[in-house]
């Protein structure tokens, strides 16, 4: 199996969830068994050998290969979820995203200095999502920083928003 193969299983939805969006829907890439198994293998041994301890999913598409990897890398999981949902002490940021303002949380005790994290989401547009969970964990303090996702829009430039020194990859990458 390939990458071109992974990302022809991803459904594209024209303007959802608002006018102008072109929405990578991976529920298409994920019900197929050959595929999880796939993308777990080619995320295993991306990271394999990092020390990664806990993995990050982001609600809510992160909460799939997230813990999927956490499995596979010996590693605790640590859910970023809207804000109410968790039910301990939380962090919070807020972030403006393509279409709109939110926040993202994490409890307050979820990580150490000493992790490595592995943060997962599944899409990386203009980066805001995924950058406001990277400063929460900045403000929490960790060892270590990897930020993973399965697509990238590259004509967006989100990962320009992340400092030189956090290795960001993306499995799968669409241009204009």
């Amino acid at each position: 199996m390939s990458i071109e193969h992974l990302k022809n299983s991803i459904r594209n939805i024209p303007n959802f969830p608002i006018q102008g969006i072109q929405f990578k829907d991976v529920t298409t890439l994920f019900k197929s068994a050959e595929n999880l198994n796939e993308l777990t293998a080619i995320l295993k041994k991306k990271y394999a050998d990092k020390g990664i301890t806990k993995v990050v999913g982001i609600e809510s598409r992160g909460f799939i290969m997230g813990p999927i990897m956490a499995v596979e890398l010996g590693a605790g999981f640590v859910p970023v979820r809207k804000p109410g949902k968790l039910p301990s002490e939380v962090f919070e940021e807020q972030y403006e995203k393509e279409y709109g303002h939110d926040a993202v949380q994490i409890h307050k005790d979820a990580l150490c200095p000493n992790d490595i994290v592995l943060i997962h989401d599944d899409l990386l547009a203009t980066g805001g999502t995924m950058l406001a969970t990277y400063e929460l964990i900045k403000k929490i303090g960790v060892k270590k920083v990897y930020i993973n996702f399965l697509i990238e829009l590259e004509d967006l430039n989100g990962r320009l928003l992340f400092p030189k020194e956090v290795e960001v990859e993306a499995l799968i990458k669409y241009e204009k």
